[in-house]
């Protein structure tokens, strides 16, 4: 039962109250017992819901820059998309790999650092930027989690998605604000000095809302725009001479987290998935927590259809691990722990039980290297 008090008022228990148990294409459902036939109808709904813009064919890749760094040889590369300037990736290799080996999409988190993208979780030189270095400290335990798992025999690409890095938005491409997003005082946001950097983050922080009211008056959602540009990175990756593309696997903390929800979730490519750190209800976000949250949480009208693991869920029974933190501020552990009920419940239903593993850990909301050893044993498990 929903409590009189919560971050909407008495109104909390009215807006619980719209929602069903079990929603309209859970498969959760007692008359639902055909897994492909239930995935068919919510996969529809998903899609059209989430209503991702058009994908297009595979863009171009450059290689900027090929090198060899910490055991790994690497590749900074960029593609163009059909809107927005280049993006741009790195793809990490151990050093003098040739034959096919699985391929891992890691994806980079928010942490309302819009300024960097893929390299908050890699590491490609000793003269790493001093805001990277202290993410990495406080977030990932001092690893650069991209440049580990691709040590263990993998090939890792690791690509900027949309507001982030080469993907964010630019002042000088910015017009009709005012106030606090008042871009007429800013200066070049490309010299990489601290001061810019963590003005921009506040900057990007504040437009969020702005972009995603764009994004909804254009008849799409933010997951909408993730999930394609990372499937063009699926794409690009399962290209590549030297991934195994039956083998294909993608994680992330926090907002890596969200997208490996949407991504893995509804593109069947990934073999196996790890979510770290992004895990809960919808009814935790009605009551209790949607302001810890970005914008790019929500697919307006899903929740009518499917529990927010339940979109995970999709891709049962393909393996899929889900990591939390006990203490993790951004959700109610009472959540998390009925959220990761419902996922066995949906993974037991479809005889898969096995393939699927949750875990809890001490801390707040982070990817530890306790974490990241049972998220690489995950990988290695299912696509070694």
């Amino acid at each position: 039962m929903a409590p009189e008090k919560s971050i909407i008022g008495n109104y909390g228990s009215w807006a619980v109250s719209l929602m069903k148990e079990v929603p309209a294409l859970s498969f959760r459902d007692p008359a639902r017992k055909d897994v492909e036939s239930w995935r068919k109808d919510a996969m529809q709904k998903a899609v059209e819901c989430i209503s991702a813009p058009p994908r297009g064919s595979v863009p171009a890749v450059k290689v900027e820059r090929r090198y060899t760094y910490d055991g790994l040889d690497i590749e900074e590369l960029s593609w163009q998309l059909p809107y927005g300037r280049a993006t741009r990736a790195v793809l990490l290799k151990p050093q003098g790999a040739a034959r096919p080996l699985p391929g891992i999409l890691a994806l980079h988190d928010h942490a309302a650092k819009k300024y960097f993208g893929f390299r908050k979780i890699v590491k490609t030189g000793d003269d790493q930027h001093p805001l990277l270095k202290e993410h990495q400290e406080t977030d990932y335990d001092g690893k650069a989690w991209a440049n580990e798992v691709a040590k263990r025999g993998y090939v890792v690409l690791v690509h900027d998605t949309f507001a982030f890095g080469s993907r964010r938005v630019f002042y000088e491409d910015v017009t009709g604000l005012s106030g606090d997003l008042d871009t007429s005082k800013k200066t070049d946001e490309n010299a990489e000095d601290h001061a810019q950097i963590e003005a921009y983050n506040a900057w990007a922080s504040e437009h969020e809302h702005v972009m995603s009211k764009s994004l909804f008056s254009a008849g799409t959602t933010w997951p909408g725009v993730f999930l394609t540009e990372d499937q063009v990175a699926l794409d690009i990756l399962s290209k590549r001479p030297e991934v195994d593309p039956e083998r294909l696997g993608c994680g992330g903390l926090s907002g890596g987290g969200l997208r490996t929800v949407y991504l893995a979730g509804l593109d069947n490519r990934v073999k196996c998935a790890v979510c770290v750190g992004f895990m809960t209800t919808w009814e935790d976000l009605i009551l209790y927590k949607s302001f810890t949250h970005t914008w790019m949480t929500y697919t307006p009208l899903l929740p009518k259809y499917l529990e927010f693991p339940e979109i995970l869920g999709l891709r049962v029974p393909l393996p899929t691990m889900v990591l939390n933190n006990n203490q993790d501020e951004l959700y109610s552990l009472k959540e998390m722990k009925r959220a990761d009920g419902i996922l066995k419940d949906v993974y037991k239903k479809a005889g898969a039980a096995d393939q699927y593993q949750t875990r809890y850990y001490d801390g707040p909301h982070k990817f530890d290297q306790a974490m990241q050893k049972d998220a690489f044993a995950w990988f290695d498990q299912w696509l070694h």
